[in-house]
């Protein structure tokens, strides 16, 4: 198993992952909850350069050819020109104004969602994915990373804790409460 960046032929599986991670999300931006139309949006927009869901923001596990698990990470800086393609396809699409409030902001790399094929679940691959997550972004690049946990997910800020990711405060995103995570790289002295 290898972790690379995703390629546009990874799109099927990135799109379908990310629904695991984001479902109700995705229903909400689209105002339906169908899942074969929530699927063609994300395609579309994974597809598509410079927006936030794009294969450009996504790494993705590679288990032999296989695309096992998706995680979508960006520059929190960048979020109102990345979401400004995503708003323009909710209108053309759904013919609905997108509205969401801000998940992140400058001075972190965001992790959007990570998702992983049912199949591999219960397998460490999420854990996998975030321990390269942060080698790539806090120990090299010496950047901030930050994520959003619903606090009804005990277990998933359990094990972002314990991979050194400190509460920085609460968030809502699509009317919910959640609990901004942050894990930052070690002062230099």
């Amino acid at each position: 198993m290898i972790i690379r960046k995703a390629t546009p032929q990874d799109t099927k599986e990135i799109a379908t992952y990310m629904m695991l991670a984001m479902e109700d999300i995705v229903y909400e931006f689209i105002g339906e909850n169908s899942r074969e139309k929530a699927l063609s949006f994300l395609e579309t927009l994974i597809l598509q350069k410079e927006n936030q869901y794009s294969y450009e923001n996504c790494w993705v596990i590679d288990d032999n050819g296989n695309t096992t698990a998706v995680a979508n990470v960006y520059n929190g800086a960048d979020l109102e020109k990345l979401r400004t393609p995503v708003a323009y396809l909710v209108k053309t699409m759904f013919n609905r104004d997108f509205q969401c409030e801000d998940e992140t902001q400058e001075g972190e790399f965001y992790i959007d969602c990570i998702g992983v094929n049912p199949n591999y679940q219960g397998k460490g691959l999420g854990s996998k994915m975030l321990h390269f997550l942060i080698d790539e972004y806090v120990s090299k690049r010496k950047e901030t990373l930050g994520l959003l946990v619903d606090k009804d997910n005990p277990n998933a800020k359990r094990l972002y804790l314990k991979l050194g990711f400190e509460f920085t405060g609460k968030k809502t995103l699509t009317g919910k409460e959640m609990e901004h995570l942050q894990i930052k790289p070690p002062l230099i002295s």
